[in-house]
């Protein structure tokens, strides 16, 4: 007597499903990718490279990049959560778990507790608002930072205050915004800075780096980065600012030997301490949005 087969009932992943997963994990690459491409930059003013360390003592290229490793599901998470309409309590608790998870791969390092935040609020946006195209590629529909602060603004405004960070140091001593008025209003600096100096960048040097480094000191030459104050006081920012600005007004990355300009510049932000991280931040969302907004993502 043959005994009888068990019953093996088949499941078919619904299509929405399945695009829901693969647009999740398009985010999150594009979001890690952005976070790798501002590593890569040199010269970046005081900060972390593949080239040195900067101003930090603490890490180096290699941490930041298993940081950027360990990150990748959580932003694809933020993603799903804004595909799903979630609010921001669910976003909270999605980022805090990211930032634990870096902790854990850093050795206590905060590496990009920044980036777990405004980047991870762009992925919420883009989970919101993306689709699929014919050729698998990424769309998304209007300015993601603007689905930010219109779904989760509000909520961000209101939201808890970390005991300890050296944005909220800087925000009881100088009165600085920080990253959280950044989002509350669509992050403007991505929009009306890093993306301007970005197409300017590539528009004087067409590979390579160099128009990230133009987009760094663009950005570092307007943004109130809480980071400065927090190492280096009024003067330290003033300082940081000025020295931007100066190499924005030799012709930036148009001219011969930018490099070597740009390398005095990073050298002498070491020798003061001085790292402007909240910039570094806002340069890895500026690609980001670059390459979901304006057809750059890597999988086109």
């Amino acid at each position: 007597m043959i005994a009888a087969r068990p019953l093996v009932k088949s499941f078919r992943v619904p299509a929405s499903r399945r695009e829901d997963v693969l647009v999740a994990d398009l985010i999150a690459h594009e979001a890690s990718r952005a976070l790798s491409r501002e590593l890569a930059a040199w010269p970046k003013p005081g900060l972390v490279s593949h080239v040195d360390s900067g101003s930090h003592r603490d890490m180096d290229a290699a941490m930041l990049q298993a940081s950027i490793n360990v990150l990748n599901p959580f932003f694809a998470d933020l993603a799903r959560a804004g595909r799903q309409e979630a609010g921001m309590y669910r976003l909270r608790a999605i980022g805090l778990r990211a930032e634990g998870a870096m902790l854990a791969a850093t050795g206590g390092v905060n590496t990009h507790r920044g980036a777990i935040f405004g980047l991870g609020l762009l992925c919420a946006a883009a989970g919101a608002t993306a689709r699929l195209g014919v050729n698998g590629s990424l769309i998304t529909s209007g300015r993601l930072g603007a689905t930010v602060a219109r779904r989760w603004g509000e909520d961000i405004r209101k939201g808890p205050i970390p005991i300890f960070s050296h944005g909220t140091a800087a925000l009881r001593h100088f009165g600085a915004g920080g990253a959280r008025a950044e989002a509350t209003i669509g992050f403007p600096s991505v929009y009306g800075v890093g993306l301007l100096a970005l197409r300017q960048g590539r528009a004087f040097v067409d590979s390579g780096t160099a128009a990230l480094v133009q987009a760094c000191f663009a950005l570092l030459a307007v943004v109130g980065d809480t980071n400065l104050l927090y190492r280096g006081g009024l003067a330290g920012a003033r300082y940081a600012a000025d020295a931007a600005t100066a190499f924005l007004s030799a012709g930036g990355v148009g001219v011969p030997h930018w490099r070597e300009h740009a390398a005095r510049v990073h050298g002498e932000f070491v020798d003061r301490n001085l790292s402007p991280g909240g910039c570094a931040d806002l340069l890895a969302m500026t690609l980001f949005v670059d390459a979901l907004e304006t057809g750059r993502s890597a999988l086109r």
